[in-house]
């Protein structure tokens, strides 16, 4: 079951990503069906399927509903874009693909999802730490440095809610280090935001912007660390 399963997302990742460049893509886009890349594009997605499954016979009802499947969502992607956000539609679009796969695999390979696994004590620990990583740590760091209003917090020249973004990367990085035992990482990521922020942090003028920089990584990574012991603690105990 789960060589087929890496098999065919294999083919998919070929066709989808590795072998569709802009320019068949942005085609696509502006002649829809009639595009000659829409055509191509599932003629690779043929090709990579029959090398992979070595054209046994067998799996010719497999290859073929892949194929007719792909071809209609592509199709259907085509028609509403635009009209959809770009993000919703590429996951919806690349969700639809992945079910079908999913179910082919469950005919010729029938497997079970074990639901309950879900609701252990291990996965319902490592739900709660990941929800502290992110969302928790992010409302509380907003909370915490609420107190000082910094001018570049402001600035039309940064990205929209990037600050809520890069700490919730970096905390989940802190995070998996942990987990693995790896401290030593945490430096280099301290080192290589230093590095980042070095532009900021080297302006004479900005002391009041340095100390704000230098509290909210603390922070952060102190969140990160102490939401990280107590899970391992957890999972000891």
């Amino acid at each position: 079951m789960i060589t087929l399963a890496v098999k065919l997302l294999i083919a998919h990742v070929i066709g989808d990503f590795v072998f569709q460049p802009d320019k068949w893509i942005e085609d696509k886009k502006q002649r829809k069906q009639r595009s000659p890349y829409l055509y191509l594009h599932i003629g690779i997605h043929t090709l990579s399927l029959l090398v992979l499954l070595k054209f046994e016979w067998n799996y010719w009802p497999l290859i073929l509903t892949i194929i007719v499947s792909h071809f209609i969502i592509d199709l259907l992607k085509l028609k509403v874009e635009g009209k959809l956000n770009a993000r919703l539609l590429f996951g919806l679009d690349q969700a639809a693909h992945l079910a079908v796969i999913g179910l082919l695999v469950f005919i010729y390979a029938p497997f079970q999802i074990d639901v309950e696994i879900l609701y252990s004590f291990d996965s319902l620990i490592l739900i709660l730490a990941l929800i502290g990583i992110t969302h928790v740590s992010a409302i509380f760091m907003k909370i915490a440095m609420s107190k000082w209003n910094m001018d570049e917090d402001d600035s039309n020249d940064s990205l929209e809610h990037a600050g809520k973004y890069i700490g919730i990367l970096e905390r989940l990085f802190v995070f998996v280090f942990i987990v693995l035992g790896q401290w030593q990482a945490i430096g280099l990521l301290i080192a290589a935001k230093s590095v980042f922020r070095f532009g900021d942090l080297s302006r004479a003028k900005d002391r009041k912007l340095t100390e704000y920089i230098l509290i909210g990584t603390f922070l952060s990574f102190g969140l990160a660390i102490a939401i990280g012991l107590g899970y391992l603690y957890a999972l000891k105990s």
